[in-house]
């Protein structure tokens, strides 16, 4: 296998793929100073032939990639895809559809929460993959024979993987519960960075309206400086510092500076102004646009116990269908149900009503017991 640099070979190689049913998919690629993911290289496999392409080769255009990406005859199979499809987006515009992600699907046929990939592998195919390239510099040039062979690694045994899962979920007809979950991976909304909305990505460690307008100007400010700066949001100013300003509302220069969190003259740099105008549009934002400060749950009296017994049901739900528990039900579902029979929750539709709600619902109406029995919790019908 020879390593694919130029976009008349990418071509090829993706004229080759677009025959087949499904692709299997990865990329290396590196974060730690940018904002946006590096790509570095890409790995495609069909049931025949597996390509490793350079992306940082002179000259290579991506475009053939992009379209096999976009063709909808073809589903592309990933694990753990979130930051592979972030890569598409941000490059391409655009989200890989149809899209079969082997770790959601591990879920939904036995494998516990968030398999690993290597993991998965062993269980499945009995081969034990080595890892030690994992964390290598994938920008490097050349790449060394162990690195090609690790990203080979990555898609040739992931064809065995989807087949094994996919005639799994068809004989437990499960096909359609994958599909479900594959809606907010292929939703574009959840690779959409909305500096307005960055404010949300912090903990609430703010306690007043006041205090999260600044918060959430601030946080924009960092968020369009950072993508525009290529560079992580750390890289622009710490979390900390976004805390201390929405606490201390500095509208000076000095002010800031006085903050413990802002090192020495940066108050007087072209940041620290942009920061002070920040500050400035949020106070003088009217109090009726203010966001509202996030409110800790009231439970209804004596609703905690019937959550912790959920908890308990749906654990022995999950050993009992060999579905993660995380897939069944959240702690939210938990607790909406706790309050209300009525519940919108997706634990209370399709197969997972089937599968766990009715039960939740007998046990909170006292017509389902949870005992030990020996070695073992289990529920009993009263």
């Amino acid at each position: 296998m020879s390593m694919i640099t130029t976009t008349s070979a990418l071509a090829e190689a993706c004229a080759h793929l677009a025959r087949f049913d499904f692709v299997t998919v990865d990329t290396e690629f590196l974060r730690e100073s940018t904002f946006w993911p590096k790509l570095c290289v890409v790995q495609l496999a069909s049931p025949e032939q597996v390509f490793v392409v350079d992306a940082l080769a002179p000259g290579l255009d991506l475009a053939p990639f992009f379209e096999l990406m976009r063709n909808e005859a073809v589903l592309k199979v990933f694990h753990a895809a979130r930051q592979d499809i972030e890569i598409v987006w941000h490059l391409g515009g655009f989200v890989p559809v149809p899209l079969f992600d082997t770790q959601v699907a591990a879920m939904v046929c036995g494998f516990g929460d968030s398999i690993s990939y290597d993991q998965l592998v062993s269980r499945v195919t009995g081969v034990v993959l080595d890892k030690s390239n994992r964390f290598t510099d994938w920008s490097r040039r050349p790449l060394s024979q162990s690195q090609v062979d690790y990203a080979e690694a990555d898609v040739t045994h992931l064809r065995d993987v989807y087949l094994h899962l996919r005639d799994n979920l068809a004989k437990a007809g499960r096909t359609d519960w994958v599909a479900e979950e594959m809606r907010v991976l292929t939703s574009e909304d959840t690779y959409r960075t909305d500096p307005d909305e960055a404010w949300q990505r912090l903990k609430m460690r703010v306690k007043k309206p006041r205090e999260l307008i600044i918060l959430k100007e601030v946080a924009a400010w960092r968020e369009r400086e950072a993508q525009g700066r290529d560079v992580p949001r750390s890289r622009v100013i710490k979390d900390d510092c976004i805390y201390e300003v929405a606490t201390q509302a500095p509208t000076t220069a000095e002010a800031l500076g006085q903050l413990r969190t802002i090192p020495k003259g940066w108050e007087r740099s072209r940041s620290g102004e942009e920061i002070l105008a920040a500050v400035r549009r949020a106070l003088e934002t009217p109090k009726e646009d203010w966001p509202k400060l996030p409110r800790h749950r009231q439970m209804p009296e004596g609703t905690g116990a019937a959550v912790d017994l959920m908890k308990v049901l749906l654990k022995l739900v999950s050993e009992a269908e060999g579905v993660a528990a995380k897939v069944i039900a959240t702690t939210d579902d938990l607790e909406d149900i706790a309050v209300s029979d009525e519940a919108d929750v997706p634990a209370m539709r399709g197969w997972r009503r089937e599968m766990f709600g009715e039960l939740a619902l007998k046990l909170k109406r006292g017509r389902l017991a949870i005992t030990f029995d020996g070695k073992k919790i289990i529920a009993i019908d009263r």
